[in-house]
């Protein structure tokens, strides 16, 4: 299974913030518990490299990836210590450019026909569509979707297990990414049980079940 099949097959990518690395194999391992599988942890915090290095080398069962990569530098260092996906809030041709390149996947932050067809024209199949409630949600994409055949967004910004079914269920969806899976509050207090309830309903949620 390709990094991109077991996204579509997670149904949620977490967006994970760790403030401490002893939180990362332990949020990691919850939500795997609750049938999820991907995480994409973010580079808002110090520690971020690290928490990657952690799940990557102790965690085999979650594909680890890195978000929030913002420059060049960040997604070097992410890969190299072992994220298998990159994932940017906006587009960065030195980014895609780069991924493209060394074949590491990629989903850059694109929200305008100008920004798709730029990650089009570097052979990208799935986008990061972010803040999706800002930008217009299921309705923009559909839009999109129609001069773009093919291409399936990874929207983040609104989703939650209350329309998560909505997203899924469109044809030109790839998978969500949000952090309502796994609260900051619940990561530092240790709630690693909430987490696993969380990851479980939502997959449930997209489900219709």
């Amino acid at each position: 299974m390709t990094v991109m099949e077991r996204l579509a097959n997670s149904i949620v990518v977490p967006v994970v913030v760790l403030e401490k690395v002893e939180d990362a194999i332990p949020t990691a391992k919850a939500m795997a518990a609750g049938g999820v599988d991907a995480m994409e942890i973010t580079f808002r915090t110090a520690c971020a490299a690290e928490c990657i290095k952690a799940v990557a080398d102790n965690c085999p069962e979650v594909l680890v990836g890195a978000g929030t990569v913002i420059n060049l530098e960040q997604c070097k260092l992410a890969v190299q210590m072992g994220a298998k996906f990159i994932v940017s809030p906006g587009y960065s041709e030195e980014i895609v450019s780069w991924c493209v390149e060394n074949n590491i996947p990629v989903t850059p932050g694109c929200v305008t026909p100008t920004d798709i067809m730029a990650a089009v024209n570097h052979g990208l199949k799935v986008i990061k569509f972010f803040p999706a409630n800002v930008y217009g949600g299921l309705n923009a994409m559909k839009n999109l979707s129609a001069p773009f055949v093919g291409l399936k967004f990874l929207p983040t910004g609104g989703v939650n297990s209350g329309n998560i079914k909505e997203y899924i269920d469109a044809p030109f969806i790839h998978a969500v990414g949000g952090s309502w899976v796994c609260p900051k509050a619940d990561i530092a207090a240790g709630n690693w049980d909430k987490i696993t309830q969380l990851c479980a309903g939502a997959r449930k949620a997209a489900k219709g079940e």
